[in-house]
């Protein structure tokens, strides 16, 4: 039989894991419940999302080759995480290796469109990819997404003033209705157009 591993919860706000050289204690992580936000800050605050790892998805995978971690691990939602053993099993390796896999085609499309795509444009893509985690939950108005503009910012790589700016265009043009906190997602066919079509940059 198969021992129960332990596990750990976070609460929606805390620092699960802080840049710097992976200490002895350090472990990778995998998600079961909620939404874990990996982020790079810079020295003004600004932050920009890397990754966004949802149950069944690792991170802190630094802890296995001590490895400089350059990003803080961030629980969005109460997260339920199980740490691996210091030294996993293969098919756990095997397991951790695809989710890197995934993480890094993931990277790459994020890159491209941080490179090619209007800033509009990338908020589409920003509001679809959360719209697919646990901050989205189907009400009676339609699709509602639980997320700040602070949030939304950190996803597309800008600032949060310019962020509402654009909110407000997609709101006008009928693509989501924008609440405190929640975006509504009014046409999700018309957002997945706008996230495939490319701009001129910035």
């Amino acid at each position: 039989m198969t021992q129960a591993r332990e596990t750990v919860t976070f609460k929606p706000g805390e620092v699960i894991l802080y840049p710097g050289v992976p200490g002895p204690r350090d472990r990778v992580y995998r998600v079961l419940e909620g939404l874990v936000r990996l982020e790079a800050v810079d020295e003004e605050g600004n932050a920009l999302t890397l990754r966004l790892v949802r149950p069944g998805g690792y991170f802190g995978e630094e802890a296995l080759a001590g490895m400089e971690r350059t990003y803080f691990a961030e629980a969005v939602t109460e997260v339920v995480a199980e740490p691996l053993p210091k030294e996993p099993h293969p098919e756990e390796i095997r397991q951790v290796l695809l989710s890197l896999a995934q993480a890094l085609s993931e990277s790459y499309r994020r890159i491209e469109r941080l490179a090619t795509q209007r800033l509009k444009n990338r908020m589409a893509a920003a509001i679809l990819e959360l719209a697919e985690t646990p901050l989205a939950h189907e009400e009676p108005e339609g699709l509602v997404l639980r997320a700040t503009h602070d949030e939304l910012a950190a996803a597309v790589g800008s600032v949060r003033e310019t962020v509402t700016k654009v909110i407000g265009e997609l709101t006008r043009e009928g693509y989501i209705r924008s609440g405190y906190g929640k975006i509504i997602l009014k046409d999700i066919r018309g957002l997945k157009e706008l996230a495939q079509s490319r701009g001129d940059g910035r």
